[in-house]
């Protein structure tokens, strides 16, 4: 994954940049808004993390900008403002995602890999595999092996979001802003309930679990079972 960081903040880009690198990633930095979006539209990245207070030009404009060139690329806002007017008005502005500091590095990996990977490889996916589970998108049907498994509407999305980022963790907040457009946690169970229904249906009667737990982290489907 090739990733560009637009951060003024030194140390916050230097620790951003050192756990993509541990990852395996490729990381370009640029500490203003001018520069960033000149190198966001002369190369071609897998994902853009683009903080909104910048010198020159902001993130809001930067993104504008990308948006209206790469209307595909995937960028993820990184800012210090929590307030959730900021993080609706990044979404509407185009947005893939929205992750406020301070943050966990393996949460911004896990949003960083899970958008790219999506916008990379899942775009044009009708079908979503793993082992012998099949989700089919245009029938809205979901298969194991020979039996059809029934899902309400918010296990298919759930089982959708994670199986489009199979092998990467899936976090909480990021389930929560995609199954139910929670740009902010209401501190509920709403995830808890909904994935130990989706388990019953999907891993109960079955001999291979495939929805993983990461303690304190999220959720994981792994790319392969044995």
């Amino acid at each position: 994954m090739k990733v560009l960081i637009v951060e003024d903040d030194h140390t916050v880009a230097t620790h951003v940049s050192a756990g993509l690198q541990t990852a395996g990633h490729t990381s370009f930095h640029k500490s203003d808004g001018a520069s960033g979006l000149n190198l966001a539209l002369e190369d071609d990245f897998d994902l853009v993390i683009l903080d909104i207070m910048l010198p020159q030009m902001d993130g809001f404009t930067v993104l504008e900008h990308i948006r209206e060139v790469k209307p595909h690329l995937p960028v993820l806002l990184l800012s210090a403002k929590s307030q959730v007017d900021d993080k609706v008005r990044g979404l509407r502005s185009g947005a893939n995602d929205y992750l406020t500091k301070p943050f966990a590095i393996e949460e911004l990996l896990a949003r960083a890999e899970g958008l790219a990977g999506r916008g990379a490889n899942n775009a044009g996916e009708t079908k979503l595999c793993v082992g012998d589970l099949t989700l089919d998108l245009l029938r809205r049907k979901v298969m194991r092996g020979d039996t059809e498994i029934d899902l309400q509407a918010k296990e298919f999305q759930l089982l959708e979001c994670l199986l489009r980022n199979r092998g990467k963790v899936v976090t909480r907040s990021m389930l929560l802003e995609r199954v139910w457009n929670y740009h902010f946690d209401p501190q509920t169970n709403l995830i808890d309930v909904h994935i130990s229904r989706l388990r019953q249906k999907v891993d109960r009667t079955f001999n291979i679990p495939l929805i993983e737990t990461v303690r304190g982290t999220g959720y994981r489907i792994a790319e392969t079972h044995d």
